[in-house]
C-alpha cells in the first residue's frame, strides 16, 4: 500500500481547516439570528452582541406569531410561493418540452423572445404591472403577487428546464410514439419524470426569488390580511420599535422554511449542476 507523502497530508490537513472555516462563517448568521431572537433590547444593543442569551426568552415567538401576526404573514408567503412554484414548474416544462422537442414554426424565435425575459429588471416592470392588477382589481390580494412572480420566473426555469431537456434523447420520444404514445401522455409520463433535477433547480431558484421579493409585495399589499412575511416584518420594524427580540423571531421563522427546502432538494440541485457541467 503506497504512503502518502507528508506535502499530501499537509495539503489535506490545510483544506479541512478552509472548509472548517468555510462552514463555520455559513452557519454563523443562522446562529446568530437564532440567539438574537431570544434576548431583549438589553443584550442585544448590551455587552451580549453574540454569545448565547443570558434568559431564552422563547415569548419573543409568541410575541411575534400572536401579536405582530408573524403566522398570517407567514401563511400567506406559503401559499403565494407555492402557487408561484407550481405554475412556473407547470408552464416553463410545457414551453420547454413545446419549443425544444416539437416542431412548429418560430419555435426558436418564441425561446429566445421568452429568455429575453431575464434581462428586464423587476424595477422597469413595476408601474405597468402595477396599472395591470389595478385594472383587474387585484390589488390587495395575493395574486397580485402570484401571476407577476410566476411571469418573472418563467425565463429562467426555461433556460434551466432546456438544459436538461436537451439531453434526453430524442429517440426516447420516437419510440414512445412508435408505441401508440400520445404527446400528452409522453411529456406527463415519461419527460416530466426525467426532469426532476431541473425541476428541483428550479423551484429552488423560484422559491427564493418569491419568499424574499421585498418592492412589489409593499407596492401592490397594503392591507394586513394579504401581506407576505417580508412586507410584515417590516411593518413590525414601527410597529416594535424597541423591540427587537420579536422582530427577531419573526426574521428566524421566516429563515426555516428556506432551510427545510434547501435540505428536501439539495441532493436534486446537485445532479442538475453536476448534468450541466458534464454537458458542457
Amino acid at each position: 500500500m503506497k504512503k502518502k507523502s507528508i506535502p499530501a497530508y499537509f495539503g489535506k490537513a490545510i483544506l479541512y481547516i478552509c472548509l472548517i472555516i468555510w462552514a463555520i462563517l455559513c452557519l454563523f448568521p443562522i446562529y446568530w439570528l437564532f440567539t438574537f431572537s431570544l434576548k431583549n433590547n438589553t443584550e442585544i444593543f448590551g455587552g451580549n452582541i453574540v454569545g448565547l442569551p443570558q434568559v431564552y426568552r422563547w415569548s419573543n415567538y409568541s410575541n411575534a406569531l400572536l401579536n405582530g401576526k408573524v403566522g398570517i404573514y407567514l401563511l400567506n408567503s406559503i401559499i403565494v410561493t407555492a402557487m408561484t412554484i407550481l405554475f412556473t414548474v407547470l408552464a416553463s416544462t410545457m414551453a420547454t418540452f413545446a419549443m425544444q422537442r416539437m416542431r412548429w414554426k418560430l419555435s426558436k424565435v418564441a425561446m429566445s423572445i421568452l429568455l429575453v425575459g431575464m434581462m428586464i429588471p423587476i424595477h422597469a416592470a413595476l408601474l405597468p404591472v402595477f396599472v395591470v392588477m389595478r385594472n383587474l382589481k387585484l390589488i390587495n390580494t395575493i395574486w397580485s403577487l402570484i401571476i407577476p412572480y410566476t411571469g418573472f420566473a418563467i425565463p429562467m426555469g426555461i433556460m434551466i428546464i432546456s438544459g436538461i431537456l436537451d439531453g434526453i434523447p430524442r429517440e426516447l420520444d420516437e419510440s414512445a410514439c412508435i408505441d401508440g404514445c400520445s404527446i400528452y401522455r409522453l411529456f406527463f409520463s415519461i419527460i416530466l419524470p426525467l426532469l426532476r433535477p431541473a425541476i428541483a433547480t428550479c423551484a429552488i431558484f423560484t422559491f427564493l426569488q418569491s419568499w424574499n421579493e421585498l418592492m412589489m409585495a409593499v407596492t401592490f399589499i397594503s392591507k394586513d390580511e394579504a401581506k407576505t412575511l417580508t412586507v410584515g416584518i417590516q411593518s413590525m420594524a414601527g410597529q416594535y420599535l424597541t423591540e427587537w427580540g420579536p422582530i427577531g423571531a419573526a426574521l428566524m421563522v421566516a429563515t426555516i422554511p428556506t432551510l427545510l427546502l434547501y435540505f428536501m432538494l439539495s441532493s436534486q440541485v446537485q445532479k442538475s449542476l453536476v448534468a450541466g457541467a458534464v454537458k458542457g
